[in-house]
């Protein structure tokens, strides 16, 4: 049971996502925070229906064409339809998935992302994403996964409320050291490279609202995958990302309306 408050009274990210992507477990702190930043960035719901989509391509891809069983998801904040773990058992029915959240409402909807193929398994970390001993060390996801073999590491729209003092290099490195060759890491990254006045009115809304926010440019991303094989198409904007996959090219001016890079790299 989840003993912690909601912060009912506060905006949080999670909970601005889950509205913009039609939801129901926000409140109208959350709402009121989500229109500012839609005055700001008006396509900002695109934003967030494209990074989801980009996860459904990115785990189907990972479980289906690379074999992966075993994922790890960093930030995984309110249960949306479908969950990693149900298109990831969809093309692996045994495959393992370990949650991890800081969030108390993320905390009170556990139940729903712990049920998944009576084959499979999926396990529920209550934990800063930074907090990478605790992370790594939980009960839940030593029971969970098998480090020895490869895991998906997935960060979805988590690292741009990493501001540099958070240290989030340190975070993506403690974490793909931990795991074995043949893993993979998976980001999704805001970035204010194509529409910079915009993209970086709408991340203030979130630092005078409580929410730390910081922007990076393609490079400044591309410093999370050092040392790992990039998996084609790249660092690109998530809608550039294998879109085969859901039925061709995207419509013009679409990377400025998202305003998010997204990639794959492996573990050699």
């Amino acid at each position: 049971m989840c003993t912690e408050p909601l912060n009912q009274d506060k905006p949080h990210s999670a909970r601005m996502y889950d509205y913009w992507l039609g939801g129901k477990d926000n409140y109208q702190p959350d709402r009121d925070a989500a229109t500012a930043v839609e005055k700001a960035f008006p396509h900002i719901a695109e934003m967030a229906r494209t990074n989801r989509d980009f996860m459904k391509r990115a785990i189907e891809h990972l479980a289906r064409d690379r074999g992966v069983y075993q994922f790890l998801d960093i930030g995984t904040g309110i249960p949306t339809e479908p969950n990693l773990h149900r298109v990831a058992q969809t093309y692996r029915p045994h495959a393992r998935v370990v949650y991890v959240d800081n969030d108390p409402i993320v905390l009170a909807h556990a139940r729903a992302l712990l049920t998944g193929t009576e084959e499979g398994r999926t396990a529920y970390v209550h934990a800063d994403a930074t907090d990478t001993a605790t992370i790594l060390g939980s009960p839940e996801l030593q029971e969970t996964l098998d480090l020895s073999h490869p895991v998906a590491v997935s960060l979805l729209a988590l690292l741009h409320f990493l501001p540099d003092h958070r240290n989030p290099s340190r975070l993506v490195t403690a974490l793909m050291n931990a795991v074995p060759a043949g893993s993979f890491l998976v980001i999704s990254h805001a970035t204010s490279d194509f529409r910079p006045d915009q993209v970086e009115a709408a991340a203030e809304v979130y630092r005078r609202h409580g929410i730390e926010a910081q922007l990076r440019t393609y490079d400044e991303i591309a410093t999370f995958f050092t040392g790992l094989d990039p998996i084609e198409p790249g660092i690109v904007p998530p809608h550039r990302w294998r879109p085969d996959l859901t039925g061709g090219e995207p419509l013009p001016g679409t990377d400025e309306r998202v305003s998010f890079y997204a990639g794959i790299g492996r573990k050699q």
